[in-house]
């Protein structure tokens, strides 16, 4: 049985049980604990070895150098306006309001002792990157890893010993993380039961207003941002830009895989926009690693649904924090089992929200992980198109031609 599906299988008996035991159902909280430190656990080297890993692995010709520096500059500006329409949708939609749930007191004060804008700023940069591992400062690992992936790079051959040392790191990490969702299942069993039993069934409602929000959201951000950009930027016809793309984003939405839509993606990618071969076989597997536009959508929409309610209030400072950590996230956790939930962790954890969110939208993660996906590979696909127009890489007879191929590639994902 898929890992959703059980996921799926442990939220709704969690609900039944804790509705029947009520505040008895305390007892069954520290299954669901030992579940969220096992996440948490992973948090720290997980990142940082994805990132080390994502940043050596890059090519190192001229060419594929400038195609690469652009995609990414483009990813991740289109991952901070994805998740900053999350935030905007989650304080119109508000679907945490009025829940008046308990945040344990520790978390209640990190988000209240928040750092300012400038102070989040300054500490970009850790003094002792030890320290900063050892502490969970996202932010702080994410850049330091960066310098790193980008040092080892610089040095050549020097540098090939400890690429392949995070090489192995990263896919243990990998298959770590894999275990930890096999017991997915029981943890969120455990928690629902918990919160069912000690807020009642009413908490589950603003579930509905999460999943409208997220696939309001996606929609918006295809056909405005995407769109926009194929219009603006390229000066191509959006609709043809749509169409193209309706073959993989079937794929996407039905898999919940962008690794497995690849082979779909350059398929529509050269067949029906007319990038050429080698530019979509460089942008579109770098996107399926680091562009998570529907994923950071996402994490805006519950990271406020989850604020709300716990009745923290979050400053700009915490807004800015998010989107930051959110853009710079995407580059190291997409492809990982579990990516939504992994990333989601990151930015509860950096703003002080309480872990214990994670147990509600867990349930519904599928339901949102196929609207997510789907824009990641549109997202992928949309950048493919804007690459090879600046580098006069993309047939435009073929991309404005009225017949896309009609039917998906079928592969093994």
């Amino acid at each position: 049985m898929a890992l959703w599906k059980k996921i799926l299988i442990g939220m709704i008996a969690g609900i039944l049980v804790g509705a029947f035991l009520g505040p008895e159902a305390e007892l069954l909280k520290p299954i669901g604990t030992l579940f969220i430190n096992a996440i948490k656990m992973l948090i720290v080297p997980l990142v940082f070895c994805s990132l080390v890993v994502g940043v050596t692995s890059m090519q190192d010709t001229a060419k594929m150098g400038r195609i690469g520096i652009k995609s990414i500059l483009i990813y991740l500006a289109t991952t901070a306006v994805a998740i900053s329409i999350g935030l905007g949708l989650g304080t119109i939609f508000e679907p945490g309001a009025g829940l008046n749930m308990q945040p344990d007191a520790g978390a209640a004060a990190a988000a209240k002792e928040a750092p300012s804008l400038v102070s989040t700023l300054i500490g970009l940069i850790p003094k002792n990157p030890i320290e900063a591992l050892a502490g969970g400062k996202i932010l702080q690992i994410i850049v330091f890893a960066l310098g790193l992936g980008i040092a080892l790079n610089l040095i050549g051959e020097k540098g090939e010993p400890a690429v392949k040392m995070f090489n192995s790191l990263a896919e243990a990490m990998y298959k770590l993380t894999e275990l930890v969702m096999k017991f997915a299942p029981y943890g969120i069993f455990a928690l629902m039961a918990w919160v069912a039993g000690k807020y009642g069934l009413e908490v589950l409602l603003p579930l509905i207003k999460v999943i409208a929000a997220v696939y309001i959201g996606c929609i918006l951000h295809v056909l405005v941002v995407y769109s926009g950009a194929i219009s603006v930027i390229a000066g191509l016809k959006p609709v043809q830009y749509l169409k193209g793309i309706v073959n993989a984003q079937m794929m996407a939405f039905t898999s919940t895989s962008s690794s497995g839509t690849l082979p779909v993606s350059i398929r529509c990618a050269r067949e029906n926009l007319g990038v050429s071969k080698g530019t979509a076989s460089f942008v579109l597997p770098l996107g399926a690693t680091i562009n998570m536009d529907g994923t950071a959508l996402y994490q805006g929409v519950c990271a406020l649904f989850i604020a709300q309610a716990f009745g923290i209030d979050l400053s700009m400072a915490d807004y800015m924090t998010i989107i930051a950590t959110a853009t710079l996230a995407s580059v190291g956790t997409a492809g990982v089992p579990g990516a939504g939930l992994i990333m989601l962790s990151l930015v509860l954890t950096t703003v002080g929200l309480p872990m214990e969110g994670l147990a509600i939208v867990a349930g519904i993660d599928r339901i949102l992980d196929m609207a997510r996906t789907c824009v990641n590979v549109s997202g992928d696909l949309m950048v493919s198109v804007l690459i090879g127009k600046s580098e006069n890489e993309l047939n435009e007879d073929i991309y404005n031609a009225k017949d896309p191929v009609s039917e998906p590639e079928m592969v093994q994902s």
